[in-house]
């Protein structure tokens, strides 16, 4: 149960601890006093939606401080201990919100995530709105209520995950079957195209090697020209150039016998001219044949020109169009395979669908089993809140062709009569706002009594009753304080006197500064509150006396 709040510079709240005591505690004050500060707090502490404005002007950040004893909550310690946060029977959980509108949390001085804050909180407090009537109105919050009531969220998160990979399997069947229309084409497509490339042997293409060759040929008369004009300046020129350099040997070499330094430079130009020798030899090898082919430069002007366009028909350079052959075929034998993909996916579609049913057919059954005991329970205290004729069901419509969907395949409506021979109707469709209230009331005070979660909390859940029903749910509040701890914001004197504590929120100013404040009443302040809540600003004996009597009756 929680058993400290502490609230540090958020909204018109400066400074503010609280401890908490078990049973059932009311929170009442003026209206505007700043009891939603209280639950905004507790709701912040919790996980819920934070906010930069919630930070008090002046201050840099908000921090709410809850401590809980989890003796009475093993949810919440297996969940402590499975996510290595535990610190024996007690929880300590700070939130903090700066200005800037930075957040952090921790759960026992250790950071944790929102998720895991909110994760926890799920096991710790459970919070019923002033307006839960008008959301009962719609059917998935009826449905969540049972699920709620019968402990349904493991199977609900199984059943969740199972959709989630069928849905994804069919959306992955739906690409392919997509990309299926427009298969035959593409195969037609991409299998001419390969067939072309395969035509022009582009697989063992040497484009560098081709054109080099054609370059040759195509030059030939002016390569034949100036491979003549160079053996001609070796031998024939006057003078020739070989004549030149055997000359010059020999001279160096006769000099050399007056000055040896020369030999070796003689022996230079000796060895240069028996390279021009090898050169001429080589080229006249190479002159020899050279040899026009005209048919086989043409040939290869026409194979050119068809790489040429074919590298332009798929935009790359010719020398890639090998590359790109590769490409086709393995395009090609992904679509051949894409026949296979559909076959697999369409079996695990089926498995995960059939496993989805059973699941989901496990769940209709325990939903309906669990509908009749809740609706009886309704029905009882239905009648204990003044509708004596009150008669309260649940019906489960399950649709077991439909379609798959996150939650099940069933329909959940609350139906509901207050008046002797009127049929059973849905909750939606009752009309009288009082009624709608205590309906309220009696669905969640039904649905907490299974519940594990330790501290309950009920915000003006009571507005739209007064007289003796208000306090016939002062006294149900009561019992269920009995085995939960029961935090109740009210303005009904009936509810606040069956309280087993009573917190009294006042907001003070001191023209300055406007903050809010609680105090624990006890004896005369709290039978004064009492007389305030049935009377008014202007407090009488006579209301005194009523007040000191409703105390009594609790007693």
């Amino acid at each position: 149960m929680l058993t400290c709040l502490s609230i540090r510079d958020l909204a018109v709240v400066k400074h503010l601890d609280l401890e908490w005591s078990p049973g059932f505690t009311a929170l009442t004050g003026e209206t505007g006093a700043g009891k939603s500060i209280l639950l905004t707090a507790l709701e912040l502490g919790l996980g819920g939606r934070a906010d930069a404005d919630l930070v008090r002007d002046g201050a840099e950040r908000a921090e709410v401080i809850l401590e809980f004893d989890l003796t009475r909550a093993p949810t919440a310690r297996q969940w402590l201990k499975d996510n290595a946060l535990e610190e024996g029977t007690t929880c300590l959980i700070r939130r903090t919100v700066a200005g800037k509108g930075q957040h952090r949390a921790f759960i026992n001085d250790r950071p944790v995530s929102l998720k895991a804050l909110q994760a926890l909180g799920q096991h710790l407090v459970e919070i019923h709105g002033q307006h839960a009537h008008l959301r009962l109105r719609q059917p998935p919050a009826q449905r969540q209520l049972l699920d709620l009531h019968a402990g349904h969220q493991e199977r609900l998160a199984q059943l969740a995950e199972l959709y989630r990979t069928w849905h994804a399997c069919r959306e992955r069947l739906g690409k392919l079957y997509q990309n299926a229309k427009d298969q035959a084409l593409r195969e037609e497509f991409l299998c001419y195209q390969i067939r072309e490339l395969e035509a022009a042997a582009v697989e063992t293409l040497d484009f560098n090697a081709l054109l080099e060759e054609h370059t040759r040929l195509a030059n030939l008369d002016k390569i034949v020209a100036g491979v003549q004009a160079q053996l001609h300046k070796l031998y024939d020129a006057e003078p020739a150039a070989l004549d030149l350099v055997d000359q010059v040997a020999r001279e160096l070499a006769s000099l050399s016998e007056f000055a040896p330094e020369f030999k070796e430079v003689a022996e230079l130009v000796d060895s240069a001219r028996i390279q021009l020798e090898e050169a001429g030899s080589r080229l006249r090898q190479r002159l020899g044949q050279l040899e026009a082919d005209p048919a086989r430069l043409q040939t290869l002007e026409q194979q050119l020109s068809a790489f040429y366009e074919l590298a332009r028909k798929h935009r790359v350079a010719p020398e890639s169009l090998p590359n790109r052959l590769a490409q086709m075929r393995a395009e090609l034998a992904d679509l051949t395979g894409q026949e296979a993909q559909i076959a697999e996916l369409k079996r695990q579609a089926e498995r995960l669908e059939g496993r989805y049913r059973e699941l989901a057919a496990e769940l209709s059954a325990r939903r309906r089993a669990c509908a009749e005991g809740l609706a009886a329970r309704i029905t009882e205290l239905m009648r204990k809140l003044g509708m004596p004729h009150g008669q309260f069901a649940i019906e489960v419509h399950t649709e077991p062709e439909a379609e798959p969907r996150p939650e099940g395949l069933d329909r959940v409506e609350f139906l509901v009569t207050t008046n002797p021979g009127q049929p059973l109707r849905p909750l939606a469709k009752v009309a009288s706002g009082g009624e709608l209230s205590r309906l309220s009331l009696a669905i969640q005070v039904a649905c907490s009594e299974a519940r594990a979660v330790p501290t309950l909390v009920f915000d003006e859940v009571d507005s739209g009753i007064g007289g003796g029903v208000a306090e016939v749910v002062g006294r149900h509040l009561r019992e269920l304080g009995a085995q939960q701890q029961v935090l109740c914001v009210t303005h009904l004197p009936q509810v606040a006197a069956q309280a087993h504590c009573h917190h009294w929120v006042t907001k003070r100013t001191d023209g300055r500064e406007t903050q809010t404040q609680v105090f624990c009443l006890t004896g005369e302040d709290r039978k004064r509150e009492i007389a305030r809540m049935l009377g008014g600003i202007k407090i009488t004996a006579q209301t005194l006396a009523h007040a000191e009597e409703m105390l009594r009756w609790t007693e």
